[in-house]
């Protein structure tokens, strides 16, 4: 069945600390842009502060993984760190404050559970009929709203308007849930394509484990989402987009998938995928870098989830 959902926007790993996280991703072979930390002052006459959610993206030609953490007065700061001031009339300022307050209570919230993967955002081309999908099936959301994106060009930085819709509903526990629109053609003909040392081209799959007696619940859920039926891998559910897949897995049965992994913080999403170019190049770039490498019984490999900050990652060249 068509869907506008073609593929899987970006996934967000939560952690406490930046700059252990990015030391970390480096070593697997990932570049990783400087973190941004946004800066504002609260009260009018104040000096603007480091303040909310720091981020840091890697980048693919489609879509990218996003590292967050929360900004701590008094924490450290990765001396690569680009500081984005925000700014806004006095009138619109203290709702501005609010929702950004909003984002990091929900990140709070994620990393009181674990840390890892609670982020996932799919890609929509039009935002609007993913939002009437919602309103149809009685999903709340805080309906379709203008961002700016940084994105890496041939020719700088450039603030790109990216249209969101995020999911606002009781029944997520998992993390974020969000849709974001493509970029504009001529904003993705112009950006540049990070080449990776370890020869990762591409975000392949999100995995979301659930407990057993609410897998089926979760499968509706996700349908809904989506608009598209599941396909079945033995006991997993499978949402199969045109550049992406969605799975689902029963929490009894993350060793199926991923050997060794133990996942009690149901629902969650215990790790994603990424797509790589030659997986036997891969594997030796991860065993040279002291990375304990295990094999699925499909013939990926993947670093476990106690190596890197809660989060299982997948690496397939299919």
């Amino acid at each position: 069945m068509k869907t506008e959902i073609n593929r899987i926007h970006h996934v967000g790993h939560v952690v406490h600390d930046m700059e252990t996280a990015l030391e970390l991703y480096r070593k697997l072979g990932f570049v990783c842009r400087p973190p941004a930390y946004p800066t504002m002052a609260e009260q009018e006459g104040e000096s603007p502060k480091p303040f909310g959610a720091a981020n840091a993206h890697i980048d693919f030609a489609d879509n990218f993984i996003e590292i967050v953490t929360i900004v701590q007065e008094g924490g450290r700061i990765p001396d690569d760190a680009h500081f984005i001031p925000l700014t806004a009339p006095p009138a619109v300022l203290p709702r501005i404050i609010a929702s950004i307050k909003r984002t990091v209570a929900t990140i709070t919230r994620c990393l009181d559970r674990f840390e890892g993967t609670h982020i996932l955002v799919f890609s929509t081309s039009e935002a609007d009929t993913s939002a009437a999908r919602l309103d149809a099936g009685s999903v709340g959301h805080g309906g379709v709203n203008t961002i700016q994106r940084p994105v890496e060009t041939s020719t700088g930085t450039q603030l790109v308007s990216v249209r969101l819709l995020e999911i606002e509903d009781e029944q997520v526990s998992e993390g974020r849930l969000a849709f974001a629109e493509n970029l504009p053609l001529d904003a993705g003909l112009k950006q540049i394509h990070t080449e990776h040392p370890n020869g990762a081209i591409a975000l392949v799959e999100a995995i979301l484990c659930v407990e057993d007696k609410a897998f089926d619940a979760y499968v509706t859920r996700y349908q809904l989402y989506l608009g598209t039926p599941p396909q079945q891998e033995g006991k997993a559910r499978v949402f199969d987009l045109e550049g992406g897949r969605i799975k689902l897995i029963p929490e009894s049965h993350v060793t199926d998938l991923l050997p060794g992994e133990a996942f009690t913080s149901s629902p969650g999403f215990a790790g994603y995928a990424v797509k790589v170019r030659d997986l036997a190049y891969t594997r030796r770039h991860l065993e040279s870098n002291g990375f304990p490498v295990v094999e699925t019984a499909r013939g990926d490999i993947f670093i476990p989830s106690a190596s890197l900050l809660g989060t299982a990652l997948i690496f397939t060249q299919r």
